[in-house]
């Protein structure tokens, strides 16, 4: 970053800063990542120069030969990744390849069925905040009191009752396997499609360490950026014959189309103009890494890691969501060490640590406030930090939360933080690229 030093200090101390701030605290939040270097170098790439409005040879620009073999490789990648039959590399993010889907499968005003936000779901799942809530009837369904696992016959009746035109399974704040074979009994039953939004398992989905979508659902979102460890981003994918089948989309077309039609024109132009080229090499990239053998090893480390926290916290009297995790996430129920999530979420800054403040189900407290923390190992295992490590950082988390806000005793864990990412350091590549040296 010699160039931006010279011209444009300012920026160029902040980017440093922020590197540092990664560098050397425990980044815990669960849909962080760090993503490899050279996804790094695509997405920083002359290709953010290129307009490329449309798809590969279907384009409204001229000089798009390169960015087409760029694209056309991403999808073929993420097909082979995911064993699907299409996929769609476009969207900017996980929220918009949702609504992307929405435009396809949906008029305004239908009824959806979705998680809760409250009970692990996602602001797109129909959030009154949201444009999901306000463009389409979203109902939301839970998890049961005693176990937090979703209570299918609570969903069934819902579902029979409303008669949605979609199903969504999948959250943000869910820590077991999504059950997408019992989604597909209900959806099947009631003849509904089912949607699945694995923004944040696609990683372990893609490395066979959770279960498989395929041929459960009709369509699939995920982001790039969390266990999948790419840049941030979104795709959309279909494991179904793509002659198009739905009725829906048939009828609102007036026509039979092709899914692949349906979903691309939902994208561009139904909700975006030009793709980021840039960040499409930069999926590319991180699909290719992904298709190694060392990532299924990491995926496995990542839930591994995610149960032993989950299990040291537990000896410790903390209250675990569902009582445990089967992916890489944990939400932590902090209601017995009476302080909020919010209180929680500051404390472990002080320290060094990043989590962040979660509602967990039945909350009683406001979502700016909440009863509960959010945390993730994807970002701890990128760093190379194992059960040794788990076990350690469950005591940083015990004693940062129990001290009271004493000052002394979050500035000793923060160096002591400090030192633990100093034995496991991040990109190696940017050495060099320290506050020291300013």
């Amino acid at each position: 970053m010699k160039i931006l030093k010279e011209h444009d200090r300012e920026v160029f101390k902040i980017i440093q800063s922020e590197f540092n701030r990664q560098k050397n605290t425990l980044e815990m939040i669960a849909s962080e990542n760090f993503t490899d270097y050279s996804v790094l170098e695509a997405a920083g790439s002359v290709l953010t120069n290129k307009y490329a409005e449309g798809y590969p040879e279907k384009r409204y620009y001229g000089g798009c030969s390169e960015v087409d073999k760029i694209e056309n490789l991403a999808i073929s990648r993420a097909k082979e990744l995911f064993n699907c039959e299409y996929a769609n590399v476009q969207p900017h993010s996980g929220s918009q390849a949702n609504m992307g889907v929405f435009q396809a499968f949906l008029n305004p005003g239908d009824t959806v069925v979705g998680l809760s936000l409250a009970h692990g779901g996602h602001l797109t799942h129909g959030s009154n905040v949201n444009f999901s809530g306000k463009l389409y009837n979203f109902i939301n369904y839970g998890v049961t009191r005693d176990t937090h696992r979703i209570d299918f016959d609570a969903l069934n009746k819902l579902v029979r009752s409303e008669k949605p035109q979609l199903i969504i399974c999948g959250g943000s704040a869910y820590p077991r396997f999504i059950e997408f074979e019992k989604f597909k009994e209900i959806a099947e039953e009631n003849n509904i499609h089912l949607m699945a939004d694995i923004a944040h398992p696609s990683g372990l989905i893609a490395s066979g360490v959770h279960p498989s979508p395929w041929p459960y659902c009709d369509i699939v979102t995920s982001t790039t950026h969390k266990t999948l460890r790419g840049p941030r981003g979104g795709i959309i994918l279909s494991g179904v014959d793509t002659e198009n089948k739905f009725g829906i989309i048939a009828k609102k077309s007036g026509r039979t189309k092709l899914l692949s039609e349906i979903i691309n024109s939902a994208i561009m132009p139904g909700i975006q103009g030009g793709p980021l080229m840039h960040i499409i090499a930069a999926k590319a990239v991180a699909f290719k890494n992904a298709l190694s053998s060392s990532f299924k090893e990491y995926c496995n480390s990542m839930v591994d890691n995610a149960k032993e926290l989950s299990e040291s916290l537990k000896s410790k009297d903390y209250n675990i969501v569902s009582g445990g995790t089967d992916t890489h996430l944990v939400l932590i129920d902090l209601t017995n060490k009476n302080i909020s999530g919010k209180k929680a979420e500051q404390i472990l800054d002080k320290a060094g640590i990043t989590v962040n403040k979660n509602m967990i189900p039945y909350d009683e407290k406001s979502p700016m406030i909440t009863s509960g923390i959010r945390i993730g190992t994807p970002a701890l295992t990128t760093r190379g930090m194992g059960l040794e490590e788990m076990h350690l950082i469950s005591n940083l988390i015990d004693r940062a939360i129990n001290s009271g806000s004493d000052e002394k005793v979050l500035n000793k864990i923060k160096a002591e933080v400090k030192e633990l990412c100093e034995s496991n350091p991040l990109y190696m590549e940017m050495s060099n690229f320290e506050m020291s040296k300013m």
